[in-house]
């Protein structure tokens, strides 16, 4: 876990959590509206290639999921809170798959900062998979975090700075719509 002792009681009550969706300019987006969660970096985890660039993550050669980064008040928002908005905006049953983005960068993966997370994410799929939710298993994968490697700058915030691109348009704004229905509670008040 990076270190956040920045001497003020904020920074004692960050956390962080990496987390695989499918692409993250979707997770990203989610993410950024809850209450609680301080800041989101996209990025890439997971993979074997040193400092991956885009174009590597899509050849599906490194190894590397697309993954957010996010730092959160633990305060104000728990990492199981987290998980449940993890699990609510993605499919973790189909392998290797988010809608039309195929190959392995779009797996479902949750990289653990601590044995912590680990437990509680184990927990969760066990939780979820006994509920039947879903007609198939859950294939999220737990497994810890080596190393995150921020994505480049164009993919940070995507969504936000880029709301008019088709992409956006016919894929993440209607999954922001859905989101907000369902947990207006836990959003940011801006």
């Amino acid at each position: 876990m990076a270190n956040l002792d920045q001497g003020d009681d904020s920074a004692q009550r960050l956390s962080q959590a990496t987390l695989a969706g499918g692409c993250f300019w979707c997770i990203e987006a989610v993410f950024e509206l809850l209450n609680g969660v301080e800041s989101v970096k996209s990025g890439y985890a997971g993979g074997h290639v040193v400092d991956p660039t885009y174009e590597q993550i899509c050849t599906g050669m490194t190894g590397h999921a697309e993954v957010l980064q996010i730092m959160y008040d633990q305060e104000v928002i728990s990492f199981t809170e987290l998980l449940e908005t993890f699990f609510a905006v993605h499919d973790p049953t189909t392998l290797n798959r988010q809608g039309h983005d195929v190959g392995t960068q779009y797996r479902s993966s949750i990289f653990c900062h601590n044995a912590e997370q680990q437990d509680i994410s184990r927990q969760a799929i066990e939780f979820l998979s006994n509920q039947g939710i879903w007609v198939d298993p859950i294939v999220t994968e737990v497994v810890p975090l080596e190393i995150f490697y921020p994505a480049e700058q164009y993919h940070q915030q995507y969504y936000r700075n880029n709301p008019e691109s088709p992409y956006c348009q016919y894929v993440i704004s209607p999954k922001l719509s859905k989101f907000r229905e369902h947990y207006l509670g836990e959003l940011r008040i801006s």
